[in-house]
């Protein structure tokens, strides 16, 4: 707590949580350190207090002094002086991923969301994964599709938080290909940058400067010059974007957002702890998918475990009684990947 406005970190998501932990440990140092006393809000997010148990055990063994979870659950809460009282003694606030129209349905312009805003004023560190990332940006993208064509009306705005202010952030972005869809906005609203952000990489904000840390990359779109037919495409027709300026800033660089130019960049980590950082892709992608990726509970996976063992009993107890084509089956591993319900949200259909 320096007296000033503390760091934002804009994170893609399915940052590290087995390996180096690079993301959230830059996190924690930005709050205190071994004094840090973070706040996590997982209103985002589908999973409930697992999210909670899982950010509180990590951010504890990277040297966190203090962590607890709060989670306003409608604008009720948001105003509620029960939820915001945690916050004024917070040193660091993390919202995590889920969906993004939820977050900002609930959080933006409640006393909760002044809170966030005032702690960050007076030097708490302020970030978010995947969809709180996005509401970092006064104006957040609450839902879009994937592609690489910017295409009219392929994405929704809502109101975020403001603290990163000329700008619209947008994470998963190589992953799930998300070029078109900020590139739209650009278009739309060529006075925004367009601030896309790899999985496991975090845009870290402090006043004018962003910093890149992590595995992959933020890509910006400066359209302050573009050349465009947004104002006339209809439907879903192709936008014409012509005179964007690109930037693709791996770890180690630094961006002057105020002035849209690249202030430095660094040498890139070895070699060896590429590879080492690779390595850990799988069992991130499959920590991911309970975690991070929103949409599937830990207990929708037990229950699938379940049904699979009913289904091998029940196929046993017909092969032993001798029907000739037992019903077949394969038990459910840990971290496998599932169809959700129809009920569930979609990646691309408003969760981050």
């Amino acid at each position: 707590m320096n007296g000033g406005p503390g760091a934002l970190f804009a994170i893609g998501g399915a940052e590290d949580k087995l390996k180096k932990r690079t993301v959230l440990q830059e996190f924690v140092e930005a709050a205190g350190g071994s004094k840090a006393r973070i706040v996590i809000v997982p209103t985002a997010s589908a999973l409930g207090p697992d999210v909670v148990d899982v950010y509180s055990a990590l951010f504890a063994a990277l040297g966190a002094a203090s962590v607890v979870g709060v989670r306003p659950e409608n604008r009720e809460d948001a105003d509620d002086p029960t939820f915001i009282e945690p916050l004024t003694e917070a040193s660091g606030i993390f919202m995590t991923g889920g969906n993004q129209l939820k977050l900002s349905g609930v959080v933006t312009g409640t006393a909760f969301g002044r809170a966030v805003t005032a702690a960050h004023a007076r030097g708490a560190a302020v970030g978010g994964t995947s969809a709180g990332a996005s509401i970092l940006a006064e104006h957040m993208i609450a839902f879009g599709r994937s592609g690489a064509t910017p295409r009219q009306r392929m994405s929704q705005l809502a109101g975020g938080l403001g603290l990163v202010q000329g700008a619209i952030v947008d994470q998963h972005f190589a992953q799930r290909n998300r070029y078109g869809r900020l590139l739209s906005l650009v278009a739309q609203s060529p006075g925004l940058l367009g601030i896309g952000i790899d999985e496991d990489t975090a845009a870290v904000v402090r006043g004018s400067h962003l910093e890149v840390v992590g595995r992959g990359a933020v890509t910006i779109f400066d359209g302050s010059r573009i050349t465009s037919n947004a104002h006339y495409a209809t439907r879903s027709e192709a936008i014409l974007a012509s005179g964007v300026v690109l930037h693709v800033l791996p770890a180690t660089s630094t961006f002057d957002l105020k002035a849209r130019a690249l202030l430095s960049y660094g040498k890139q980590p070895p070699a060896e702890e590429i590879a080492s950082i690779e390595a850990a892709e799988a069992d991130l992608r499959a920590l991911a998918k309970e975690i991070a990726a929103e949409g599937v509970s830990p207990a929708y996976y037990a229950e699938r475990k379940r049904r699979a063992s009913r289904k091998t009993a029940k196929a046993a107890r017909s092969a032993a009684a001798g029907q000739s084509r037992p019903e077949a089956t394969e038990p459910l591993s840990a971290g496998a990947e599932l169809s959700t319900p129809d009920t569930e949200p979609q990646p691309d259909s408003g969760t981050a």
